[in-house]
């Protein structure tokens, strides 16, 4: 919930230290932020592991059903 400017800034942030070898654990429903920031996406439904997958796998083809209908908005 930030505005657009203080988004970037903490993009940012999570960039240079991710660069540096920080490894960052995030949570997060903003999709579009998951996919510009995230390696790899642990999907979870009511507490537990659903999916775990690189991003860009977990995007693009996700194996679950509960991911597809998440990434669908449903």
């Amino acid at each position: 919930s930030l505005d657009p400017a203080a988004t970037r800034a903490v993009e940012h942030i999570i960039r240079d230290s991710h660069a540096r070898g920080t490894a960052i654990v995030m949570a997060s429903h903003n999709l579009a932020q998951a996919r510009r920031l995230a390696d790899d996406i642990v999907f979870l439904h009511d507490g537990r592991l659903a999916e775990r997958a690189p991003s860009s796998i977990f995007f693009a083809q996700p194996a679950t059903a509960l991911a597809r209908a998440f990434l669908e908005g449903g």
